[in-house]
């Protein structure tokens, strides 16, 4: 559409995907909270006031319960609809690895909050450099952006790592996935906390083991091989490593288990059905309606009945 404010003009029902300054919409518009609420306090009153008259739709439960308390709002008016792993996570042929090597692989976004610095020192802790077998890989995400390239730097002078480009496709991304035996989701615990964490079902859905920060969302992405650990520590994280290739890797039908877990048909069902729902009175609104009961005119004062004399009771002699 030509501009922001023409979406106002639709009919049909309105979902924003990413965050929008407030727009008139002819009915509740939707709005997917895929990230958790801004920490900075104009970044907090900006998002706040485009949501006033917006129905929330978080990826998980964690998530829904931080935007409800961030809006101010029942946790009861904030649906909840899981994401979904492609189906070329399902479909990958698995790499063997070779005998005496553990392939782990860190597949986000080279930033802070995604535990990057997290993930280097783990590198440096003594479980790990002592253990020739394990071969890390990294990918180049988030490197076009300024901290991302900075990282970037850092990543690519450490000699355990290799550092290969980012995947641009549910199948590229598939194929890396597949030819590693853990993937590691050390989100950051401190400031920013993951609302769901798709990549945690992708790697289960390509038969890879997952060691994940015990934070935000990512408990709730449990296919059958997630494995939690405490958040922003390098030794829980080398130790859930080691954890996790202990375990024998998930079989044939443990991975068709995990994958009939956030599937696109449930994804789509779940969201259709919030489409379904009675829609609930927005804040916005319920301002709008107060305020139109306040200006109805007064009634009319009432008309006051006479005064109904009584006769005095006469005295009965004794």
């Amino acid at each position: 559409m030509p501009a922001l404010e023409d979406v106002g003009e639709l009919a049909g029902v309105v979902v924003f995907v990413s965050e929008a300054p407030f727009v008139a919409t002819r009915r509740p518009a939707y709005q997917m909270l895929h990230v958790p609420p801004p920490l900075r306090r104009q970044r907090q009153t900006e998002v706040a006031a485009s949501m006033r008259d917006r129905i929330p739709i978080a990826t998980s439960r964690y998530a829904a319960d931080l935007w409800a308390r961030f809006l101010d709002v029942d946790v009861a008016t904030v649906h909840v609809v899981y994401p979904f792993a492609e189906a070329a996570f399902a479909q990958v042929a698995r790499t063997t690895s070779p005998r005496g090597v553990a392939r782990v692989l860190y597949a986000g976004r080279l930033s802070p909050e995604k535990g990057i610095y997290t993930f280097l020192s783990m590198l440096h802790t003594d479980i790990v450099e002592d253990d020739p077998s394990l071969f890390f890989t990294v990918t180049t995400a988030g490197a076009d952006k300024p901290q991302g390239h900075i990282i970037e730097g850092m990543v690519r002078a450490h000699p355990r790592v290799d550092l290969v480009s980012a995947r641009v496709s549910p199948e590229e991304m598939a194929v890396l996935v597949a030819g590693h035996d853990v993937v590691v989701m050390p989100s950051n615990g401190q400031y920013w906390h993951e609302t769901f964490g798709i990549v945690s079902i992708e790697a289960q859905h390509s038969g890879a083991r997952v060691v994940a920060s015990d934070d935000g969302g990512l408990p709730e992405t449990q296919c059958g091989a997630l494995h939690l650990v405490a958040p922003d520590d390098a030794e829980a994280l080398a130790r859930g490593i080691l954890d996790a290739l202990s375990c024998a890797p998930p079989t044939p039908t443990q991975r068709a288990a995990a994958a009939t877990c956030f599937t696109i048909e449930q994804s789509v069902d779940a969201l259709l059905g919030v489409f379904e729902e009675p829609e609930p009175v927005t804040p916005l609104r319920m301002v709008r309606e107060l305020e139109a009961l306040i200006s109805l005119p007064d009634a009319p004062a009432s008309v006051r009945r006479p005064a109904t004399t009584t006769r005095p009771v006469e005295e009965v002699p004794s």
